[in-house]
């Protein structure tokens, strides 16, 4: 089995169309070290995870400044509120400098923020401490040095 960079499931290649099956297997999902498994009581079972096993397809944001809380939510219907347990990170490409962000939706479980969310999540940003970056649930997350954005 596999997961896409977009959050897709294959089996033996194939996309797998059934989204209550995704999500039942999305349920058993384990991260042992940097490695994926599905867990049952029985048996365990290695899969392979392209960049982040989920997806934030969208977030809803409540509150402002310090205040502001953001809940994201993924493709099999996880929700996470951005938090000092449930951070948010991004990751910069070396080369190209294309960021990715992501939000952990639950132990060692990571969610890449999908592109249009990211750009949503960027007109809610704030600069604080000489970084540009979202507030949520009273911690703030950097995104970018301030001195970098135009």
């Amino acid at each position: 089995m596999r997961i896409a960079r977009d959050g897709t499931w294959f089996y033996q290649g194939t996309p797998i169309g059934r989204p209550a099956l995704v999500k039942l297997f999305a349920s058993i999902l384990k991260k042992e070290g940097d490695k994926y498994f599905l867990v049952t009581p029985v048996e365990k079972v290695g899969i392979t995870v392209d960049d982040a096993p989920f997806l934030a397809i969208d977030f809803e944001a409540t509150g402002a400044g310090t205040d502001q809380i953001l809940t994201f939510t993924t493709q099999v219907g996880d929700t996470a509120v951005a938090s000092a347990d449930l951070p948010i990170r991004v990751v910069r490409d070396a080369d190209t400098g294309e960021p990715s962000p992501y939000v952990l939706i639950r132990t060692n479980l990571e969610a890449l923020i999908d592109r249009k969310s990211f750009y949503r999540l960027v007109d809610l940003g704030a600069h604080h401490d000489d970084w540009f970056g979202l507030w949520s649930s009273g911690t703030f997350f950097p995104i970018i040095p301030s001195a970098e954005l135009p």
